[in-house]
């Protein structure tokens, strides 16, 4: 089934709700990504060093760390669309921060700040895309709708060069914060799934269990997936920190080559684990990952820093929207945003500690990459043998020889 057939397969309502939704999508992403290759080359322009620069990087997943678990209870129990729109809000607001920031501290202040909107977005927007997709087309959809944060890279970075270049650091944060503000009127226009969330604000599913943060994460079904966006998070927060200092004049090209790669496998991975479980290519993405960062550490050449590019897009575009499609699977409705922000919290507390840490260590930028690819075998590694129920069963779902044996029975 191709994405125009599935959405006429849809009620009106929901399809119209998905439209909205992956246009504020891309429109948010963009605005988030024009800062990825510009933001390190501005805290330089302040006289920042590379421990500053990692600090003000890292700094945003405090904001992250620290609101992604209560925005996930409000989530469940306020409606998924409040929460998008703090995202909004937030991002049309923090690059004013910027512009009057002009010392470290402030920045690492307006970065912490800036966190918090993509807690809410992506906590928000993949709930309510659950929320919306058809259980039996979960994984399709939810591969389709999270297009939006690979062609927003593909968009972003290269847009964030241009304007650098053309008008300079204020306009880019003035133009970032428009972005914000214009995702807000659309997310504005959204409709929840009335199925899901009641008008009295209750779950409808009031008679399944409520479980606090520690017990979602102690759980090993949502415990293995954490730690993977956790490794995950330390791997990225190297990437995005130190790539635009390493390779400066080819840090934009990497991110529309993994941005496009990424849009790649996310248009055909969804559909196929539908059918084929989510494991093998969970696999797939994590073998791509550690490739990736091998040849940022080991290659010279341009050509293989496109590899590079194109390896850690394709792991990118196929492991985030299976490991949401997992946890998805693994959790009950009236308990997904809560399982989401626990789960993704690990990504966030994986950049927190990487930036900054490899800032103060001061290490050259080969050594940090490799240790970015320790953190990708590592997560392989994990999920090959802690995914399942024991080692056989985790090496057969790994594999995609079983399905997986934790996912619950779903109402739609």
């Amino acid at each position: 089934m191709n994405p125009y057939n599935t959405l006429r397969s849809l009620a009106p309502d929901q399809r119209h709700s998905l439209l909205i939704l992956f246009v504020t999508g891309l429109l948010y992403w963009i605005g988030m990504t024009i800062l990825l290759p510009t933001l390190p080359l501005y805290v330089e322009h302040l006289g920042g060093s590379k421990q500053q620069i990692g600090l003000v990087m890292g700094s945003f997943a405090i904001g992250l760390i620290f609101s992604r678990t209560w925005l996930g209870e409000m989530a469940d129990h306020r409606g998924r669309k409040i929460i998008v729109i703090i995202g909004t809000v937030v991002a049309a607001i923090a690059p004013f921060g910027y512009i009057l920031s002009n010392s470290i501290l402030p920045l690492i202040a307006v970065r912490a700040f800036n966190g918090i909107s993509v807690a809410a977005f992506t906590t928000g927007y993949n709930a309510l895309v659950t929320d919306l997709a058809p259980a039996k087309q979960r994984g399709e959809i939810i591969g389709y709708m999270n297009l939006v944060a690979p062609l927003g890279m593909a968009i972003g970075p290269a847009l964030g060069g241009i304007l650098l270049g053309r008008v300079g650091y204020v306009w880019l944060f003035v133009l970032t914060a428009i972005a914000g503000f214009l995702t807000f009127i659309l997310a504005i226009q959204v409709q929840e799934n009335p199925n899901i969330v009641l008008s009295s604000g209750q779950p409808k599913d009031q008679n399944s269990p409520s479980r606090s943060f520690w017990q979602l994460l102690s759980s090993r079904s949502l415990l293995v997936p954490s730690l993977i966006f956790l490794l995950m998070g330390m791997m990225f927060g190297v990437l995005v920190t130190f790539l635009p200092l390493f390779k400066r004049e080819m840090a934009g090209l990497f991110y529309s080559v993994a941005a496009i790669a990424s849009f790649s496998a996310r248009f055909f991975v969804g559909q196929a684990s539908d059918r084929y479980g989510r494991g093998l290519f969970i696999t797939l993405s994590l073998i791509s990952y550690t490739l990736s960062m091998i040849l940022l550490c080991v290659g010279d050449s341009s050509q293989l820093f496109v590899v590079a590019a194109i390896l850690e897009g394709s792991g990118g575009g196929i492991l985030i929207p299976m490991l949401l499609a997992l946890i998805s699977d693994r959790s009950l409705s009236s308990q997904r945003g809560r399982v989401f922000a626990v789960s993704v919290s690990g990504f966030d507390v994986g950049i927190a500690i990487s930036g900054p840490l490899l800032g103060f260590l001061n290490w050259e930028y080969r050594p940090m990459f490799a240790l970015a690819a320790s953190f990708a075998a590592l997560a392989l590694l994990l999920f090959m043998s802690q995914s399942s129920k024991n080692l056989t069963h985790s090496l057969r779902f790994a594999l995609g020889q079983e399905p997986d044996r934790y996912a619950v029975e779903e109402h739609s």
